[in-house]
C-alpha cells in the first residue's frame, strides 16, 4: 500500500497537528507558571514543549515521504482538546489527561493501523511517542499533585533541591527560601528529577 493513500497517511496529518497544539498548549502552562513565579515549572514545561517540537518534527518527516511532489494540503478531522484556561494547577491536570489520552488511546490505535498497513517503521514511531507521552502524563500528574497539595517545596524524606539559576544544590526535606549561593527566590527551586 501507498502510504500517500493510507489510513496511517491521514493519521501521521492528524498526531502532526496534535504534537504542533500540545506544544503551544504547553507553552501557555509555561508562560502562566512564569507569570506565578513558578520558573521552576516553566523550565521543565519548556523541555516537554521541545520534545512535542520533535514529535511533531518525525510525523512531518513520514508524511513528506509520502509523495516526490510537493503536499500542498491535507484535509483531516479531528478533535483536540480546548479545556485549558488560567488555573496552573487545573493546567498541569488537564495536560496529563491529553497525554494519556495519547499514550493509552490514540497512538496504541493508530500503530496497530499502520501495523495492518503495513508500515511497522511508522508503527514503531507511533509506539516509541506513546511511550514518552506516558511519561509526559506521569510529570504533569506529580507536579500538579505537588502545587495542589502545596508540596512544592516540601518531602517526607531528604532530597536534593536544585536552584535553576546557579546551579546550587541542597539535601533536606524542605526548599530553601532564598537560594544562599545567587539569592534566588523560591521559584527557581526544583526538586531534582521531579
Amino acid at each position: 500500500m501507498e502510504l500517500i493513500k493510507s489510513k496511517t497517511y491521514e493519521n501521521l496529518a492528524k498526531a502532526f497537528a496534535g504534537e504542533c497544539m500540545a506544544q503551544n498548549r504547553y507553552k501557555y502552562i509555561e508562560y502562566g507558571a512564569r507569570q506565578k513565579g513558578y520558573k521552576n515549572i516553566a523550565q521543565v514545561l519548556d523541555a516537554v514543549v521541545y520534545q512535542e517540537f520533535n514529535h511533531a518534527r518525525m510525523f512531518y518527516s513520514f508524511i513528506q515521504t509520502a509523495s516526490e511532489k510537493t503536499i500542498d494540503n491535507i484535509d483531516i478531522a479531528s478533535g483536540y482538546p480546548f479545556r485549558m484556561k488560567w488555573d496552573l494547577a487545573d493546567n498541569l491536570l488537564f495536560a496529563a489527561e491529553d497525554e494519556r489520552d495519547e499514550a493509552e488511546r490514540i497512538y496504541p490505535e493508530y500503530a496497530r493501523i499502520a501495523e495492518k498497513e503495513g508500515f511497522a517503521d511508522i508503527a514503531g514511531l507511533f509506539n516509541n511517542i506513546a511511550a514518552v507521552e506516558h511519561r509526559h502524563s506521569e510529570l504533569f500528574t506529580r507536579l500538579h499533585a505537588r502545587l495542589a497539595n502545596n508540596t512544592l517545596y516540601k518531602a517526607n524524606e531528604p532530597v536534593v533541591w536544585k536552584c535553576a539559576d546557579c546551579g546550587y544544590e541542597y539535601v533536606g526535606k524542605t526548599a530553601f527560601k532564598t537560594c544562599p549561593l545567587c539569592q534566588a527566590k523560591q521559584g527557581s527551586i526544583m526538586l531534582e528529577g521531579i
